[in-house]
């Protein structure tokens, strides 16, 4: 995801062609797509996850960061510049305690702080980035996603020759989908 390879790419968004039209249609969709599962998540989600592996064990906040991105399979590494100004702040709500251990500051919940992480316990960010199933969409939006952002490019930059093998493609395609939904 993210950026991609655009040759003769224009500024601005005014299509003048379909398969302009087309491509800024797709990248519309990949950037929807990309602030559903993308790995750059917001301050709230950054909260909930440190409340939620706080209730599981104390850790310190390298810990934190590696188990974030570990539940996450590397889709989402929060920095630290987000980890422990949130530690600070739920300490200073009085939500989490630090001790020093072996010269790293150990946090953990305060019994107010297991309210507030249990309260926030269905908003887990890993729930949600993991993987397509863990959203509850399976392979197939993303499949035609990419698809259909491949598709766009041909019709923008192929030539003529290839853009009919690229239609033929892409009908055998349905077609074989259609085919798969008539099976019982």
């Amino acid at each position: 995801m993210g950026s991609t390879f655009r040759p003769g790419s224009r500024g601005g968004s005014g299509a003048s062609n379909p398969a302009d039209a087309m491509w800024d249609a797709m990248q519309q969709i990949r950037s929807e797509f990309d602030k559903r599962v993308g790995t750059r998540m917001g301050r709230g989600d950054v909260r909930a996850a440190v409340l939620a592996l706080l209730a599981e064990q104390p850790m310190h906040g390298y810990q934190i960061i590696r188990e974030i991105e570990s539940r996450t399979d590397g889709r989402w590494k929060p920095s630290p510049g987000s980890v422990y100004p949130t530690l600070q702040m739920l300490a200073d709500e009085g939500l989490v305690t630090v001790e020093t251990a072996q010269d790293r500051k150990i946090y953990s919940l305060t019994e107010e702080g297991r309210e507030v992480a249990a309260d926030v316990a269905d908003s887990v960010p890993w729930e949600s980035t993991g993987s397509w199933e863990g959203l509850h969409l399976g392979p197939v939006p993303k499949a035609g996603v990419d698809l259909a952002q491949a598709a766009a490019q041909a019709a923008r930059f192929a030539t003529e020759e290839q853009q009919a093998a690229v239609a033929e493609v892409l009908n055998e395609a349905r077609r074989k989908i259609y085919s798969i939904l008539a099976k019982d």
